[in-house]
């Protein structure tokens, strides 16, 4: 039999990610797990991002191999060639509008070429992306929506209309940001303890207009949740049990897969390595200046691919950092001060040069996984806090938007490795929180439990018995129940 009858028999996912760095990354991990399981892979990212990982990655970076493809559509945003991720209000209001006659028109390029390739099996799409479903509709295909949130974000997003109905949102004055009034304790969430705050949810709420873009676009993408076949989440049971079961009472079928870089560890393949999805060039000499380092002596800084602060708010974190006497590793994207170039002090790159590096992006799972590294200064997106835990590395937080307040609080308080930085960063509090958290009798305790996660992420992960091992098996057979993988 020649490989077109092979492919023929193979399931075919189209996999399409938010167009954001964070949903590209753990979408393209999934996508390579079910290429493993058998099936033939169309991955669909935005036209803009496409430009960018061929300019990060090379010319050739994008081509895949026979059941391993790239598509593209446009975003509906005006063309740009800059180098840094759009604004998220625009894209989410843009993609909601526009991307599903272009969906479509891929999904009925990828019918009319059997046999070429095989027929498309089910969509996989983000969960923040679910204009697809009407897609899916429109073929008869099964989806299935992957929220590459954590579990507690998620289901603080679905509390949205709960908390606009009660009042809680919008608020009343821009003054209740600061007044005490994020304090209020919400003690009627399902799987949240009662001393969660307002200020501990998805942050969205933070606004005083109905009309707020990011808030009714959450509460639409949470209440087309249940059209899909199922839902998947980047999570373990055991860290996330009380939030997967609340969760699991209001969709039936939620199966958490997580940690997704332990799975894809677990698989040796050149192949699928050699597809990366970074939008910024990396740079490897991180991981050769780690290399120089005692175990346990480096804090790694890294604050995503969002966030963006000010020159006031860097030039705090960098004299923190420089007081705090300890080496670190700092990735500065060129973009992360709002509307400047990200320029620390010159006094300070003097100050440190011994026993600093700075660097625009790097390898970000290789660099948690160094030996090196004893704390991770973040602003707690779910990859990053997903991805300190599979490296057993205690945090400071500072969150920046959307479920990252959920993911602190979490990291804080039930997990017990963090610690939270105020968001008016002062240098003096970064200085005695890094001391914590490498020196301090805390930062060991945190450290500790940062290890216990880790083991036990590792034992979700662990054929053939770990939860999150079964939950992909019921996946797979949920997404295509005739095949036999």
């Amino acid at each position: 039999m020649g490989s077109v009858g092979a492919n023929d028999q193979k399931p075919h996912a189209v996999c399409i990610p938010y167009p954001a760095q964070g949903h590209i990354n753990p979408m393209l991990k999934l996508a390579k797990i079910l290429h493993h399981r058998g099936f033939y892979i169309t991955f669909v990212n935005t036209e803009y991002n496409h430009k960018r990982l061929l300019k990060s990655r090379g010319p050739n970076s994008l081509d895949g191999f026979p059941d391993f493809k790239f598509e593209t559509i446009p975003d509906g945003l005006p063309p740009s060639d800059a180098d840094s991720t759009q604004d998220i209000p625009s894209l989410c209001e843009s993609t909601t509008k526009t991307c599903i006659v272009p969906f479509s028109a891929l999904l009925s390029k990828l019918q009319d070429s059997v046999p070429e390739i095989p027929p498309v099996s089910c969509i996989v799409s983000d969960g923040v992306m679910s204009f697809t479903l009407e897609a899916a509709e429109q073929f008869g295909l099964p989806e299935v929506l992957f929220w590459t949130t954590s579990a507690c974000g998620l289901l603080g997003y679905t509390q949205y209309s709960p908390l606009i109905e009660k009042g809680y949102t919008p608020l009343k004055d821009v003054s209740q940001v600061t007044d005490g009034y994020l304090e209020t304790k919400i003690e009627w969430i399902p799987g949240m303890k009662p001393d969660i705050r307002l200020r501990d949810l998805p942050s969205f709420i933070r606004t005083t207009s109905p009309d707020d873009i990011m808030l009714n676009f959450l509460v639409q993408e949470v209440s087309r949740i249940p059209k899909a076949r199922a839902l998947i989440l980047n999570t373990f049971e055991a860290l996330e049990q009380s939030s997967v079961d609340a969760l699991s009472a209001m969709y039936p079928l939620v199966y958490s897969i997580g940690p997704l870089p332990l799975l894809l560890n677990q698989i040796q393949d050149d192949k699928l390595k050699s597809i990366n999805s970074n939008l910024w060039k990396e740079e490897p000499e991180c991981i050769d200046w780690l290399n120089s380092k005692e175990p346990n002596s480096v804090v790694y800084v890294n604050f995503g691919s969002i966030t963006v602060m000010s020159a006031q708010q860097l030039t705090e974190f960098a004299w923190g950092l420089a007081n705090s006497k300890k080496p670190f590793l700092w990735i500065i994207r060129p973009d992360i001060v709002a509307g400047d170039t990200a320029m620390v002090p010159p006094e300070f790159l003097e100050e440190t040069k011994e026993r600093s590096m700075l660097a625009s992006w790097c390898p970000q799972e290789q660099v948690l996984n160094h030996p090196a590294i004893g704390g991770f200064l973040t602003h707690s997106g779910w990859n990053s806090t997903l991805e300190s835990i599979c490296g057993g590395v205690p945090v400071i937080c500072w969150p920046f938007f959307a479920e990252q307040q959920t993911n602190c609080r979490y990291s804080c308080v039930e997990w017990e490795m963090g610690m939270e930085i105020d968001n008016d960063v002062k240098r003096d509090e970064v200085e005695v929180l890094v001391r914590e958290l490498m020196d301090g009798e805390k930062g060991q305790k945190m450290r500790e439990k940062a290890l216990e996660w880790k083991s036990k992420a590792e034992a979700a992960v662990k054929a053939p018995d770990g939860s999150s091992r079964r939950n992909l098996e019921k996946l797979l057979k949920e997404m295509v129940p005739h095949y036999s993988f």
